[in-house]
């Protein structure tokens, strides 16, 4: 039986669709590895997530069970999945559509097939629908994790309305909370109250201030959603060039040059949890040979 390895990388948010069902994000080099291999045990999808083993294996089975129904295999063959991530879950850092991208990837190659990319990342985002594990589908999310660089989306639709590389030399901070939140936890009833401001944000990244959009962004889903805003406060004040909630929390993001990168550190060092560095990303979604 054939299998196969793919990688995608991760990617933080800019603007979040919950309020608008448009959204932005940006690719960062955090990453999810997924091996594929066939078995001969139909629509059996077992699934070892290595970096977190008490996770739902939902997604990942629904994944690759989209993948199989798509070429009409799905009662020809089942799969043995294994992933690897430094993307900490639940955490609102992208991994469930970072997961989805690499497993939807791995499985194609494992049966000899190819897609276009973006029905591949739909793919994902059904099944992210489906294992409900989004709220929005994370069409934004799911594209700059496939494609890297900045992306802005129309959610609702599944269209790629912006597609641009970042050529700022940026360094990203993640200041993540040890406390998981999932998106379907999610007490979305206050969202809309703040909906003019995030139309705002979709409209900065559009003219091309995708800074200014996330940092405004985080602001109002942060206050939605309860969480403490000072955190980006303080990565501003400390030097930043944006800084603000990442999803749905309760991860906050900041997007930091060089110069700044201790002195916002140090301002974090107060706050329970761990500071995860990454860098910008511009490489897409593959599968290794």
């Amino acid at each position: 039986m054939s299998e196969a390895l793919a990688l995608a990388h991760g990617a933080a948010t800019i603007v979040n669709a919950m309020a608008t069902m448009k959204g932005a994000a940006f690719g960062v080099d955090l990453y999810t590895k997924a091996q594929v291999k066939l078995t001969s045990e139909a629509q059996v999808i077992e699934t070892d997530i290595m970096s977190d083993s008490k996770e739902s294996p939902v997604l990942i089975q629904k994944t690759v069970a989209a993948i199989l129904k798509r070429f009409n295999i799905e009662k020809n063959f089942g799969a043995k999945v294994r992933t690897w991530s430094n993307i900490p879950i639940a955490r609102g850092l992208k991994s469930s559509s970072t997961a989805a991208n690499a497993v939807a990837l791995a499985t194609l190659s494992a049966i000899g097939k190819s897609l276009e990319d973006l029905e591949i990342v739909k793919i994902g985002v059904l099944a992210a629908f489906e294992a409900k594990v989004t709220l929005t589908g994370a069409f934004d999310d799911a594209c700059a994790s496939y494609f890297g660089g900045l992306v802005i989306t129309d959610n609702l639709n599944c269209q790629l309305i912006k597609q641009e590389a970042l050529e700022e030399d940026y360094v990203i901070l993640f200041q993540v909370p040890p406390k998981k939140t999932y998106t379907i936890n999610t007490d979305t009833s206050q969202i809309l109250a703040f909906k003019p401001q995030i139309e705002t944000a979709y409209n900065l990244a559009l003219r091309g201030f995708p800074w200014a959009a996330l940092t405004l962004n985080g602001q109002c889903y942060a206050t939605a959603f309860g969480f403490n805003s000072k955190i980006a406060t303080d990565a501003l004040v400390a030097g930043a060039k944006a800084a603000g909630l990442c999803g749905k929390g309760p991860t906050t993001t900041a997007v930091v040059s060089k110069d700044y990168v201790e002195q916002v550190k140090a301002a974090w060092q107060v706050y329970e949890g761990e500071v995860i560095q990454a860098s910008l990303n511009h490489e897409k979604a593959k599968v290794y040979a």
